[in-house]
Order: structure tokens, then C-alpha cells, then sequence
């Protein structure tokens, strides 16, 4: 399998993991969301560092492609053109809510197999960037910015089958989904090292995004919020 360098900032963590034949060979990772800028280009380099010192020949570029922060997913996009341009490799791009889906899969050891899942971005007040997955990653309800509310997922709940929650939204979502199939997931957030499997799926298949012109799927529209006036007195 293909030698692939792994990045992922879309929320307050910030990794890069180097993998290869489903194993992580090197990583580094701040899970706070302290100075995610100045870090990447750090972590970068020591996965690079670590590749050249083992002879390995990076293959491709692999980054997480949203939804989730407007500046993480900037910030983290535009590394890795710059880094799948210099190297010459082809970029991957990796959807955000399948990547908390596989973390899960990764995590708990019971599934049937009949389980639903539903990763949930924190977006601002009671809204999340979700969408809704068999245990294939198949989608059960399309991507989407969600205002939650006590019929949120109503549809999905109404099967009868277990239905998972978990990401940074997930949180608010306590409180106002009451089914006794829901079942919350705890410590859910995206990191490089549970890039793996999307990542060389996309590789075999040959399914790059294109270094160029490529943008975050960021689900709506950026909204500035207005800074407030100050009161003089």
C-alpha cells in the first residue's frame, strides 16, 4: 500500500500522521487547538523528516476536506496542495463526517452491524454539520446544517435501530434526543492517525481531488459575525 502523509485540521485538534499498509509510522498531534498554524508546518516536517530517514517515498497527501472550522479547514487544505504540488503526488481529499465514523468504528467493539451513525460538527447555538451512515459508510440522510430540536433525526430514529452520535456536537444534543436507541459516544474528534482506511481506499481507487482548484466542503456559506461597538463613557 501506498506511503500516504495524512492532515487533518477541521476542528480545535490539530495531526499529521504518516501511514502506510493500514499502520501509522509516525504522528503528531495537539488535541487543545493551540497556534494550529504554526504547528502543522511542524508536525509536517517531522513526518517528512521521519520518511527520509527510513528512504520512504510519500505517495500521496491525504487531508480532511470538511465540514468543520472555516480556518482549521483553510489552513489545513492549503499545506497540503502546497505539499502534493512540491512532492509531485496526487491529494486526497477525506470527508470529515466519515472520518468520525471510522474513529468510532475503530473504538467500539460491539457492532452488529445494524447501527446507524451520526456525526455531529459543532457549528454556532444549537446547530450542527451532520449527515447519517450505515455500517458501509453509505449515507442514510444527506449532509447538512442541522438546528437541533426535539424532532432533530426523527425519521432515523423511528427504525428502531441503534443509532450512534458522537463529534463536538454531539454534546448539545443530549439534552433535547430522549429515544432509547440513541446512544451518545464520548471523545469523538478527527484525527490523522484514523485517516487510514479512507485514505488508501481513495488511493487504490484512484480518486484525488484536484491540487489546484480543490476547496473545503464547508455545507454554507461563511457568515462574518459583526464586531461589537464599543460604548464610550
Amino acid at each position: 500500500m501506498a506511503v500516504i502523509l495524512n492532515i487533518e485540521t477541521s476542528a480545535a485538534p490539530c495531526s499529521v500522521a504518516l501511514t502506510a499498509e493500514g499502520m501509522v509510522l509516525a504522528h503528531q498531534e495537539e488535541l487543545d487547538g493551540r497556534a494550529q498554524a504554526s504547528l502543522l508546518s511542524d508536525y509536517i516536517k517531522y513526518c517528512l523528516d521521519f520518511a527520509a530517514g527510513k528512504e520512504l517515498k510519500i505517495e500521496a497527501v491525504a487531508v480532511s476536506m470538511g465540514p468543520g472550522s472555516y480556518t482549521g479547514l483553510r489552513i489545513g487544505l492549503s499545506e497540503a496542495k502546497g505539499l502534493a504540488y512540491a512532492l509531485d503526488v496526487p491529494l486526497i481529499g477525506i470527508d470529515t463526517l466519515r472520518l468520525l465514523c471510522c474513529q468510532v468504528m475503530f473504538t467500539l467493539p460491539d457492532f452488529t452491524g445494524d447501527e446507524i451513525f451520526v456525526p455531529m460538527v459543532d457549528a454556532r447555538r444549537m446547530e450542527v454539520y451532520t449527515g447519517a451512515y450505515d455500517f458501509a459508510l453509505e449515507p442514510l440522510m444527506p449532509q447538512q446544517p442541522l438546528i437541533l430540536d426535539d424532532g432533530s433525526y426523527a425519521g432515523i430514529l423511528s427504525t428502531g435501530r441503534p443509532v450512534l452520535f458522537f463529534g463536538d456536537g454531539s454534546d448539545k444534543a443530549r439534552d433535547v434526543i430522549k429515544a432509547p436507541n440513541a446512544r451518545f459516544v464520548p471523545d469523538i474528534r478527527p484525527l490523522a492517525i484514523d485517516m487510514i482506511a479512507l485514505a488508501e481506499k481513495a488511493y487504490a481507487a484512484r480518486d484525488f481531488v484536484d491540487t489546484a482548484y480543490s476547496t473545503p466542503n464547508y455545507i454554507k456559506d461563511f457568515q462574518a459575525t459583526k464586531p461589537r461597538e464599543k460604548v464610550l463613557g
